[in-house]
């Protein structure tokens, strides 16, 4: 068995994935951890880049898009590793996180998943640490009436938020082996609260480490039209988290 296997799945966007693999280096060289890539159907020269600079990546090709929740678990149904790390293709990890995790996830059994503070390119905090998605709460943000969380961390620079968005996310392979992979229901978000609640009602924590930082080019998502294919998956999503768990609040 692995000590690591980092999963990204990528759909038509090489740009990200180039610059997330070069992140990736050390790992991807390192004979105890692997690389998982889960391609939704790119017709970028994904494929083609794939082939010519990481052939040793283990690839997935699907003929369809299948969202990001049947994607991930297309790559935890094949990893290895003893902890398994969900990473957005658009992230730009670096060593001390990703070992600072993994060491963070031995010292610490009762945290069945742990992430840390993401950043985009010009040092921007992301507002990565959330309250469980609800109607009302979608509601007033939306209208620009609600009021964020803050999450203060303690003197380890550690948080423990409600739950940490899918950018970055390591769990242990118990996790998944008790908890179940992701719900495939959900197309495009919030798979993220989704796996986090699960995790949490199967009795384990979710923190994030303040003191190590991942950059994410998250500005793009903001920009996804409400009415666009994505968008009206997001919103079908929503409404399936929020009675599933009847998150009306």
């Amino acid at each position: 068995m692995k000590r690591l296997s980092i999963i990204i799945i990528t759909y038509n966007g090489i740009g990200f994935l180039t610059r997330c693999l070069a992140s990736l280096a050390t790992f991807i060289a390192e004979p105890s951890c692997e690389v998982i890539i889960v391609d939704n159907y790119s017709t970028d020269g994904t494929l083609d880049f794939l082939s010519e600079h990481y052939p040793q990546l283990k690839l997935i090709l699907n003929s369809e898009n299948r969202g990001v929740a049947a994607a991930r678990n297309q790559g935890i149904e094949v990893a290895q590793g003893e902890k398994l790390l969900l990473l957005d293709n658009d992230t730009e990890a670096n060593d001390a996180a990703i070992n600072a995790m993994c060491d963070y996830l031995d010292a610490h059994p009762e945290v069945g998943l742990c992430a840390c503070r993401l950043v985009d390119k010009e040092g921007e905090v992301q507002d990565s640490c959330k309250p469980y998605p609800g109607l009302m709460i979608k509601v007033r943000n939306v209208l620009g009436i609600g009021n964020k969380m803050r999450y203060v961390p303690n003197d380890d620079g550690v948080i423990e938020p409600v739950y940490v968005i899918g950018a970055c996310q390591m769990f242990p392979r118990k996790v998944a082996e008790k908890v179940g992979v992701l719900d495939e229901h959900i197309f495009y978000g919030p798979e993220d609260a989704d796996w986090c609640l699960r995790i949490e009602q199967a009795g384990w924590r979710i923190h994030c480490l303040n003191n190590y930082t991942i950059v994410h080019d998250y500005r793009r998502s903001t920009r996804r039209s409400p009415f666009s294919r994505l968008g009206r998956l997001h919103a079908k999503a929503l409404l399936y988290f929020y009675w599933k768990h009847k998150r009306l609040f």
